[in-house]
């Protein structure tokens, strides 16, 4: 990505020089009353517009998968076993120890959890704020180029809702079955301050049209369209819900390992659950309103608001480290869609 934005721009810089001298649109000399090139510096605040999308969860749990309960706490059994299935088991249950013996717990047959749609969850960019960097070369007093730069900020991914395995079921045991249907609490994304955080790089070019004149009209507005480009870099999900999610990895390697009430205990299991994340990069069309206002012939102030309809995918995996095998798999779709403002000073040369 920065191999290829160098290219551009360098291109770009050398074009007055590869046409022709005389050209009325591509000189290094200044035009007819205006100057070929002006760079502005200062504040760019970013606000997202865009809503959360549903998260969706696959996990390494096929469906009918036959899992050996073991032991298990007497709370987990009655919380998850469906007690109008079988009252007789479920009150027989109740009558023993607080940890029930797997010669007692039979084979669970599990359903649910080999891939389901959080509702009501998603994920959300929150404002940020940076140091802008503009820089433009002029075809003509109102026609200009402009590429758009700054230093890439930190942005604070916000989760929303709580996500829940539905866990669905029937447990074989010694003394009969008895339908299982549970929905195990993942992680709630909204307790927690941010659910990731990642470093934002927006190369953006657009075409301004810019009305008046200059040295005749001090305020200048313009228009412009362009393309923003989205290269996201040091993606970290927050502690808390790694934590969460490090634990969900743990269950569902229980299930495998054939320990269903271990599962369902939230015990650690034989797995070394890690956790990553990454974003799909982006590209987006963007719009700009904007205006300058000239102090002399040269130093300006500047003000623009821009649109860009941008989002991105982003996908989070929990994998066994002793095996590499993936556990679970969540993906959503970040709608980005930034309104950004800025406020600069700018040099015309």
């Amino acid at each position: 990505m920065k191999k290829s934005l160098l290219c551009m721009m360098t291109t770009c810089m050398a074009l007055p020089i590869l046409t022709h001298a005389d050209s009325p649109y591509f000189s290094l000399k200044d035009g007819d009353g205006f100057k070929r090139f002006s760079v502005s510096a200062g504040w760019l605040h970013a606000m997202p517009q865009g809503n959360g999308n549903p998260i969706k969860v696959n996990t390494a749990v096929a469906e009918g998968t036959q899992s050996k309960v073991g032991d298990i706490s007497k709370k987990a059994v009655l919380d998850a076993a469906v007690k109008e299935s079988n009252p007789f088991l479920y009150g027989a249950i109740g009558l023993l120890g607080d940890t029930i013996p797997g010669a007692l717990t039979g084979t669970a047959t599990v359903n649910g959890l080999s891939s389901w749609t959080a509702e009501g969850t998603g994920l959300t960019a929150k404002d940020v704020d940076t140091f802008g960097l503009m820089g433009n070369y002029y075809f003509t007093d109102n026609i200009s180029l402009e590429f758009k730069a700054g230093i890439p900020p930190k942005v604070e991914i916000e989760g929303k809702g709580q996500i829940y395995a539905p866990l669905t079921g029937k447990d074989s045991t010694p003394l009969g079955s008895i339908d299982l249907q549970k929905d195990i609490p993942i992680t709630d994304l909204s307790k927690h301050p941010k659910a990731a955080s990642a470093t934002a790089w927006l190369p953006a070019a657009e075409l301004h049209y810019q009305f008046g004149k200059s040295g005749v009209n001090k305020f200048r507005p313009y228009l412009g369209v362009g393309v923003m480009y989205a290269h996201f870099t040091h993606l970290k999900v927050d502690n808390g819900v790694k934590d969460d999610l490090i634990a969900a990895g743990h269950m569902i390697q229980n299930v495998l390992d054939g320990q269903a009430g271990a599962a369902l205990d939230g015990k650690i299991s034989s797995a070394n659950p890690v956790v990553k994340v990454k974003a799909d990069d982006a590209w987006a069309p963007m719009a700009t309103l904007g205006a300058t206002y000239d102090f002399n012939d040269r130093w300006f102030g500047v003000g623009s608001v821009t649109y860009a309809p941008m989002s991105s995918d982003a996908t989070i995996t929990i994998s066994n480290s002793n095996t590499n095998k993936e556990l679970v798999t969540a993906k959503t779709k970040i709608d980005i869609d930034p309104l950004i403002t800025y406020l600069g000073v700018g040099y015309r040369f």
